[in-house]
């Protein structure tokens, strides 16, 4: 056997008197795709940062070249040839594309930035990965899958010897996810040694030589990745039976509840129509791009908007945010990090921040925001410990938490957008079983996703939109692939383009 690159070897690691994980030994060969899978709070953040010199471990080794070693810091860990890609964007938002690549490491010539062959080598990097951003645009100004890919850019750009990459697909389209895993594949064949993280099992199965489970700060299943399927994986992960992935669609809408005509969002969607009824899931479908979240953010008072909205029979006027939820209309963001919580606060703050009138007479009320948050820690299965910042919780314990401030002000009118984006296949499943138990309540919910397999196991009518207008409608037996993928391409014929549809 060939000795790892970079291992670790019986490494514990403790938060305080709470130990996270216990005893994981990993290893990672040159020339092969190790992927580290588990459900959110397994534990995988704290081992990749831990083999990457952002945490010491508590007990254990970490070995490089087979020789223990103590990384001080992550750059130390980088000047041993070990880089990371974040699943949380670690890019300065005001600098641009070139300068963030290059950020601690600029080319000079003589005194001076040489910032000619920064502008180069920046744009050499993209064009690998097909992206067209040009180099000198803000960060703040690009989309999370091109800041993804300058992610990615930053870190072929260092003479890499053990690339780990966190979530690296969490929010990338089809298409850039072939570029991404031809990348992989390159770096792989190269000789460099690669920790895949993806809560994509299709994408785990496909890519990866090596696999290691964990589960509860533990590694329940060590070997190579061709001795299990995709179903036997998810079943390591959660410790339990996941056949049953989507509830029964076995609700009955009553009235209509939210009539929308004509609704115009500026330069994003045009004439938009439909209407929605309580305890109704209507799913929305289309390609990225289509206009699918900018409808609703226009709906919801997050954007300008122009058009008609009846609730409950009644004609209203939206230009809020708080218009909207005093309606009992409440818009769930796909970004939960930058737009949904406030990483730095802890749950308690996060949980009440959209409902505090309910808790302040004149003063806050702390311990009914305690109360409330025992509540919703039940309802919601939130796991953390109740003190910590919740920029420290697993990526699906910050969805369950989202949820769960959404739903204290009591909104009967829900949108979610991208509910599953970025949390393990076990999580989800708890998400499909929280948003099918709030249409049984009598809500109406609209599901915005880019995954078409999970539109049609939710919803009980699809809108299919394109370029800004909604195309068609898809009820019943009708909500099929073929039937969506049809008119998100505005074509006559499915079958052939449902592979250019993921893409």
């Amino acid at each position: 056997m060939t000795t790892p690159v970079l291992a670790l070897n019986g490494v514990s690691r403790s938060f305080g008197p709470i130990e996270v994980l216990h005893g994981i030994s990993i290893a990672l060969a040159p020339g092969r795709v190790h992927a580290l899978i588990g459900e959110n709070g397994a534990g995988k953040s704290t081992t990749m940062k831990i083999l990457a010199g952002y945490q010491p471990p508590s007990s254990g080794e970490v070995l490089l070249d087979g020789r223990a070693v103590a990384f001080a810091t992550m750059g130390e860990a980088e000047a041993a040839g070990i880089s990371m890609i974040h699943q949380e964007f670690n890019l300065a938002e005001q600098l641009t594309v070139e300068e963030n690549i290059f950020l601690g490491r600029e080319l000079k010539r003589g005194l001076f930035l040489n910032k000619a062959a920064m502008r180069a080598e920046a744009r050499t990097l993209l064009d690998r990965l097909q992206c067209r951003v040009a180099t000198d645009r803000p960060i703040s100004s690009l989309s999370n899958s091109d800041k993804q890919m300058v992610e990615i850019a930053k870190a072929l750009s260092r003479e890499t010897r053990v690339l780990i990459m966190d979530e690296p697909t969490a929010v990338l389209t089809k298409a850039e996810t072939r570029i991404l895993i031809d990348q992989v594949r390159a770096l792989r064949a190269a000789g460099t040694a690669i920790l895949f993280t993806s809560h994509k099992l299709d994408e785990v199965k496909e890519i990866a030589d090596d696999l290691t489970i964990m589960r509860d700060g533990a590694v329940v299943y060590s070997g190579p990745a061709d001795a299990m399927d995709e179903h036997g994986m998810a079943e390591a992960m959660v410790g339990r039976e996941m056949s049953q992935l989507y509830p029964a669609k076995d609700g009955t809408p009553g009235e209509i509840v939210l009539e929308v005509s004509g609704l115009t969002v500026p330069g994003f969607a045009e004439d938009i129509s439909f209407s929605l009824r309580a305890g109704e899931i209507l799913g929305i479908a289309g390609l990225i791009g289509s206009g699918r979240t900018e409808t609703f953010e226009g709906l919801a008072g997050l954007r300008p908007a122009t058009g008609s909205v009846k609730v409950k029979g009644r004609a209203v006027t939206i230009r809020h945010n708080w218009e909207a939820l005093e309606l009992g209309l409440c818009y769930l963001t796909e970004d939960r990090k930058m737009r949904g919580l406030l990483l730095q606060k802890g749950m308690r703050e996060n949980l009440t921040l959209q409902a505090l009138h309910r808790f302040s007479h004149g003063l806050l009320d702390q311990r009914a925001e305690e109360a409330a948050l025992d509540q919703a820690i039940r309802d919601f299965d939130i796991r953390g410990a109740r003190g910590i910042n919740v920029g420290h919780l697993s990526g699906g314990n910050q969805q369950k938490l989202l949820f769960a401030k959404t739903m204290l002000s009591d909104p009967q009118i829900i949108v979610i957008d991208e509910p599953t984006r970025g949390i393990d296949i076990g999580t989800k499943q708890q998400m499909y079983d929280f948003i099918r138990r709030l249409a049984r309540e009598g809500r109406a919910i609209v599901v915005i996703s880019s995954e078409m397999q999970e539109v049609i196991g939710l919803a009980d009518r699809v809108l299919v939109m394109r370029q800004g207008r909604i195309q068609g409608e898809v009820t019943g037996d009708t909500i099929t692939e073929d039937a969506i993928v049809r008119l998100a391409m505005g074509v006559g014929q499915a079958a052939p383009l449902a592979k250019e549809l993921q893409e």
